[in-house]
């Protein structure tokens, strides 16, 4: 079920997001309600922190490799949920994080 969360800026301002939110199970009521548009419990950029443990355990993890690429990259998706901040989007059931690791090895005329 999509419906809009208001997320407050640090700076004062905000932003209306669409969110999912997971099908209720049972009936359902009908209508719009009294609000169009929800508050978030948190400010955006809270909710965007929530992300930083992971990504940082990430490229920690990539840094360690014995042999480390001259360029990473990983790419994953957040959803925004008005009560819990963000999600990491899943593709089905596991979470889907994609990875890009790029060496580019000298050749051999390039060594002097």
């Amino acid at each position: 079920m999509k419906r809009l969360v208001k997320y407050q800026l640090e700076d004062g301002s905000s932003i209306v997001i669409e969110v999912d939110d997971p099908e209720p199970e049972g009936p359902v009521r009908a209508g719009r309600g009294d609000k169009m548009t929800e508050e978030a419990a948190q400010k955006f950029e809270e909710a965007l922190r929530q992300i930083k443990p992971a990504t940082v355990a990430i490229i920690s993890t990539l840094r360690e490799l014995s042999d480390s690429p001259d360029e990473a990259s990983v790419e994953f998706g957040v959803k925004l949920n008005a009560n819990s901040g963000v999600i990491v989007a899943s593709a089905g059931v596991e979470a889907n994080f994609v990875f890009k690791l790029t060496w580019k090895r000298p050749t051999p005329e390039a060594k002097v």
